[in-house]
């Protein structure tokens, strides 16, 4: 199952293949791609979801999503 409030870690070396048409390359030994789509560093996590988790003892009481 895929949580799309982190990353996904995945074994590299990685190349993506953006909607652009271009290729990001990676030739760590472990890479973080973003699933949140809120990195500046995208594909790449910059850890930017973290700023943005939802509580979930909040829900209910009026907070936004």
């Amino acid at each position: 199952m895929l949580d799309h409030q982190g990353p996904v870690l995945i074994e590299g070396p990685v190349e993506i293949f953006l909607e652009d048409g271009t290729v990001a390359r990676s030739d760590r030994f472990v890479v973080a791609v973003c699933t949140c789509r809120r990195s500046r560093s995208y594909p790449w996590c910059d850890t930017s979801h973290r700023a943005h988790r939802r509580n979930p003892s909040a829900r209910g009481k009026g907070s936004c999503p």
